[in-house]
């Protein structure tokens, strides 16, 4: 299992006079790969790319606050805080967004291994010189993760990024501020209080809106925490527990599992956007099956989920 070394607040630098924290960054990491990654979609609501930063709009206690990332040396990131919903920006607000930054850029897990891997597989030695430095870039927050997972399924990425869009502007937290508008993901505790009706009506599928609703549910009743989840740090226990999910299947888990609970043995083998990716990348006049597929990941074992984030990174 690959080293992922938790969140420490002590490694966090405040400057009072600029309002921003400073994150050390590990090796190997390059800024403009992991900016790359996030500018690959023009319908994204949930931060804004401009002049190589990235705007986004976080909940951090019981307060909504705006940060502005960037990197100029690829040794630090800086997180400026620029605006909070209640005027407030105490320790505690600044140690959750930083938190939430280091989980998002994947700042914790150690890539000398993988890249170690990678130089001996014939599949992954070009596209990690290709990309190096790419992190696999979370969604660290789970109801977003598992909404994320549930639209996306059976459709194609245009039209997942639109019902996301439709989600987070009818329901989400907003934030109008110097002429741009700022979007936070939707609470469990605001879709679970939804009827199906409300979610049809943004073109979801009646079945899509019921696991929607349904996950919201059992994250508001307490039974579905991330927090739980990720004690179990097993991964076949981890996977199961998502599977009981209504609307949850093997696709959906092992997508959560990669982005937002940080297991690299994930493996969404049914992913489209993987098998096009391996058409391209081999040069197939199909796309390969799942048994070849299984086969040429035997050199992967525990980074399937490195592996298929940077085998996706080609189709951008």
């Amino acid at each position: 299992m690959p080293h992922l070394q938790p969140f420490d607040p002590s490694i966090l630098k405040w400057c009072e006079q600029t309002s921003s924290l400073t994150l050390p960054l590990p090796d190997p990491f390059r800024y403009e790969q992991n900016l790359g990654y996030l500018s690959r979609s023009t319908n994204e609501c949930l931060f804004h790319v401009d002049n190589l930063a990235i705007y986004k709009l976080l909940p951090a206690q019981d307060n909504h606050v705006l940060i502005a990332v960037n990197s100029e040396d690829n040794s630090r990131l800086r997180i400026q805080l620029l605006h909070s919903t209640d005027g407030t920006l105490t320790s505690s607000t600044r140690e959750d967004v930083a938190r939430y930054v280091w989980e998002w850029f994947d700042l914790g897990t150690d890539l000398t291994p993988f890249y170690e891997l990678a130089k001996g597989d014939p599949l992954l030695k070009q596209v990690t010189q290709d990309f190096y430095g790419l992190r696999l870039m979370g969604i660290p927050d789970l109801f977003e993760a598992m909404s994320w997972g549930i639209i996306g399924q059976q459709i194609n990425l245009t039209f997942a990024y639109t019902l996301k869009r439709r989600l987070v502007e009818a329901f989400g937290t907003r934030l109008d501020w110097e002429g741009r508008t700022y979007w936070a993901f939707p609470t469990p505790e605001r879709i679970a209080e939804l009827t199906s009706d409300a979610l049809t009506a943004l073109q979801f599928t009646g079945k899509k809106a019921e696991y929607l609703i349904g996950v919201a549910k059992l994250m508001t009743e307490g039974l579905l925490v991330q927090e739980e989840l990720l004690k179990r740090n097993d991964f076949a226990d981890m996977e199961k527990e998502l599977l009981s999910i209504r609307g949850i299947g093997p696709w959906t888990a092992n997508y959560v599992l990669m982005r937002c609970l940080r297991n690299p043995a994930a493996f969404p083998l049914a992913d489209v956007g993987l098998h096009n990716a391996l058409k391209h990348v081999l040069g197939l006049e199909q796309k390969p099956t799942i048994p070849h597929i299984r086969q040429l990941a035997e050199g992967w074992n525990g980074w399937e989920a490195y592996a298929t984030f940077y085998l996706w990174r080609v189709l951008y």
